[in-house]
């Protein structure tokens, strides 16, 4: 299997435990993300590890729906988790940086997600994971750009 990860970093001047607070909370992913257009708690859970929630997605080509459950939740230091049966892993790192926070974000397709493409697409699978490669080099930029804007303006 390739490994499929990605990250990028940004500082943002809040502390990590504001910037967590914000980015913990999934009900706002729609302000920041240029795909996920909003999530919910299922069954009124929260940011803890096993909570789950689902997301709701769009592009111009497709618009769907995932599941994802909630595998770090460490107030100030990281929050992360995992889409579907671990198939894609997203997570936000926050470290101290002069004042700020140095907030991180890293999308990880698993060899458990390139199976199941495999499955799903067959001859496709390539082609379709390269454009979920695409989404996330394009989308983690113009999320933690995002994310700064909204945290830094309080």
């Amino acid at each position: 299997m390739t490994d499929y990860t990605h990250s990028e970093a940004v500082v943002v001047a809040v502390s990590p435990e504001t910037l967590y607070d914000l980015v913990s909370d999934v009900t706002r992913t729609g302000e920041w993300s240029p795909t996920c257009t909003g999530c919910v708690w299922d069954d009124g859970a929260g940011p803890q590890v096993g909570a789950w929630f689902t997301g709701y997605n769009a592009t111009p080509a497709r618009q769907w729906q995932t599941r994802s459950r909630v595998v770090t939740a460490d107030r100030g230091t990281e929050f992360a988790w995992a889409v579907g049966e671990d198939y894609v892993r997203w997570s936000f790192r926050l470290a101290p940086h002069d004042g700020g926070t140095l907030l991180t974000e890293t999308w990880q397709f698993t060899p458990a997600g390139q199976a199941m493409f495999a499955q799903r697409y067959g001859d496709d699978a390539p082609a379709q994971i390269a454009d979920r490669t695409q989404m996330a080099h394009e989308g983690i930029p113009a999320t933690l750009a995002a994310i700064k804007r909204i945290a830094e303006a309080g």
